[in-house]
């Protein structure tokens, strides 16, 4: 009797740890991703409706105003119920590299490299909304726009 006693415990402590560890990677290295394509599209829509909001070191409500990582922290919350990192160096590890030729709308574009400084969502048309100075306001820019045609960016899939 002990002895099945102690081997339904080891079943059953192989099954709970076999339930809760984390799926491999897909091929290439990337994971799933955490929103699909058109969870993706409605953060696009959303971010676009925020153009106008006012910028806000720290910001992360309409009301109050944000800043870059604090909108795109919004903006995924409100449209898909995921919770993205809150700084642009922990949103440049979030979820998977995308090569920047296969940007799609809802994508994070991050800029400056290894060392991160700021951060949008894509969408659509070479263009990206963001959170971008004290002063400003949420807007619209362009990847292929004088600036930002010069700084590093990384894209991420949330």
């Amino acid at each position: 009797m002990l002895t099945l006693r102690r081997s339904t415990v080891l079943w059953t402590c192989l099954l709970l740890a076999a339930c809760s560890t984390t799926p491999p990677p897909a091929p290439g290295g990337s994971r799933p991703s955490l929103v699909s394509a058109e969870q993706s599209r409605d953060a696009a829509i959303h971010a676009m409706g925020l153009v106008g909001t006012p910028y806000r070191y720290g910001g992360n409500t309409v009301d109050g105003g944000f800043d870059c990582s604090g909108l795109i922290g919004f903006v995924y919350r409100h449209s898909a119920g995921l919770a993205t990192p809150r700084s642009v160096a922990q949103l440049a590890a979030f979820g998977n590299s995308i090569p920047r030729n296969d940007l799609r709308t809802g994508d994070l574009v991050v800029f400056g490299g290894s060392r991160p400084t700021h951060a949008g969502i894509y969408v659509g048309e070479n263009r990206f909304v963001h959170a971008p100075s004290t002063g400003g306001e949420v807007r619209l820019d362009r990847l292929d726009g004088a600036y930002w045609s010069r700084q590093r960016v990384d894209v991420r899939r949330p």
